[in-house]
This record gives structure tokens, sequence and C-alpha cells, in this order.
């Protein structure tokens, strides 16, 4: 009876342990800079190194600490339109490049699932291969293809399908091209590990029950790649409302990300609390939908 307690400590102390990586990892690398940035964000710019003031001032006369909280950097960003319009246009700019990945990409997931085990290998090789190479080369790369004088117009030009070069470089859709090629790979990994695993009897008992190809889809298929799409949905949306590197090459002023503006308000305007409040309801603007779809998801579990 005595071993009872014992073996339950060790079970329970073996699984703190194999908890506690994790931990560390979110209170070094999530928890102390989001309470760093947090804590500049209500604190005032002022010309200086570090670029702000400091949330504890010291009274002389009084002979304590006053902690000093401003909270107009956030007004700042209710009352200038800009900050609303950027995140307007990043989370519109992330939304639809999702679905174009989801569009893309199920088709390239389901077809890498459903070839020959020995094959498969291979074929997510050819996946992944494209970031053995810098995303900054890459992105160059789309600048010389999409260029008026770029290899797609020229290509076009000879097949005589248009008549003049189209102007695709600095525009929105450039925007949409880049963001699709780089994040296409988040979104046909996570469907391909949820499609890979499905049984393949229910296709057949579906088919053997009458259902045509398209009916066994739509009632099989998708159903059960739901976690996948939500998996892969998230893997894109999330990282493409702060993109920052895509936009500024292909596209310049003409899109208008939050990540830029972000990126101006650090380094241009030398505005780190204007920055750091721009960074916060980001996101909260991401993690608040998480958290209310994890909820949901538990309940339903449950």
């Amino acid at each position: 009876m005595r071993a009872q307690p014992l073996v339950w400590l060790q079970n329970r102390m073996g699984k703190n342990l194999v908890l506690l990586p994790p931990y560390v990892w979110m209170l070094l690398f999530f928890l102390l800079p989001f309470g760093f940035v947090l804590k500049i964000s209500f604190s005032e710019a002022v010309i200086a190194s570090p670029p702000f003031a400091p949330l504890l001032e010291y009274d002389p006369e009084e002979g304590i600490l006053n902690a000093v909280f401003r909270v107009f950097n956030y007004q700042y960003l209710i009352e200038d339109t800009l900050y609303l319009k950027a995140y307007l246009g990043s989370i519109k700019i992330a939304a639809v490049s999702t679905l174009i990945c989801l569009l893309i990409g199920y088709p390239f997931a389901l077809g890498i699932a459903r070839a020959p085990k020995s094959r498969q290998p291979l074929l997510l090789m050819a996946l992944m291969l494209p970031f053995w190479t810098s995303l900054l080369i890459r992105v160059y790369a789309w600048i010389g293809i999409l260029r008026q004088d770029g290899v797609l117009n020229n290509l076009l030009l000879s097949l005589g399908i248009i008549d003049e070069p189209l102007i695709m470089l600095q525009t929105t859709f450039a925007t949409y091209v880049g963001i699709v090629y780089a994040y296409l790979p988040f979104m046909v990994l996570p469907l391909y590990a949820v499609l890979e695993k499905q049984d393949l009897t229910l296709l057949e008992a579906s088919r053997d029950l009458g259902a045509s190809p398209l009916r066994s889809f739509f009632d099989v298929t998708l159903p059960l790649s739901i976690p996948g799409i939500i998996s892969g949905s998230m893997l894109v949306f999330i990282p493409v409302i702060g993109e920052f590197v895509i936009p500024t090459l292909l596209s310049g002023e003409s899109t208008l990300m939050i990540g830029r503006v972000l990126w101006t308000e650090f380094f241009n305007n030398r505005d780190w609390p204007v920055a750091s409040a721009v960074a916060i309801i980001m996101l909260l603007v991401l993690i608040i939908p998480i958290i209310v779809f994890q909820n949901q998801q538990a309940k339903q579990e449950r």
C-alpha cells in the first residue's frame, strides 16, 4: 500500500518533466517578449536610447516610484483610420489567400494521399523543395516573372493572348501570387496528413450504396478532412496577417498591410510605443478567435 503513493508521485513528476520544455519555451519566446512589448505600448516616444519613456518614474519629493501608464497610443490607433484600414486590408488579404491556398492545395493533398505509397515521398519532396531556397530569393524571382518585360508577359505576347504587356507587378494581384506560392505547402501538408489516414473502405461502401464519386467526396472525404482544413487554414491565415516581405517587394505602396505599418513605425518613425500598440492589437485579433474556436471544439468533444 505504501508503494502506491510513491508510484503516483513518480508518474506525476514524469508528466511534469514532459510538460516542462513546452512551458519553458512559451515563457522564454512568447510571454517574456509579449510582456516587454506590452510595457512599451503604455510608454511614450522620446529621443533617447531606447526611444521610449520608462513606466516607473521616481518622485524625489515623495521618495517613491510611480507607475505611469499612458493609453494615448491606443487612442491614437482608434482615431487614425490608417491603422483600421491596414488591419482590415491584412485580414482581407489573409482570408482570400487562405481560400485560394485551400482551393489549390486540397486537390494537391488528395492527389498525394491517393498516390501509390512508393511515390508519396517523392511527391512530398517536390512540394518541399522550394523551401531549400531562401524566401527572399524566391520572391525576387517572382519580380522577374511578373514585371512588364518579364517571363509571363513575354510568354503571353508570343502566344498572341495579349497585345501589350500587362501591369502585374506593384499590384495586389502580385501580393496574392507571392503569398499563395509561399504558403501553399503549409496548407497541403496538414491536409495530406489527414487524407492519408482516411479509411478507403468508407468510399467503397459509399460506392456500393450507389453514390457517385462526387457525392462520395462531399459526404465522406470532405467531412473527414475538416480537421486538416482547419489546421492548414490557421497555418496560412495567421502568418499572412503580419506578412511584410512579400507585399513590400511585389506590391510596394499599392497594398496596405499591418506588417508594413508596423515596420514603418518601428524603423522609419522610431515610434516604438505606437508600433508596440499595433503589435498588441494584431496579436489580440489573432488570439481571441483561436481561443473561442478551441473552446467550442472542446465543448463539442465533451
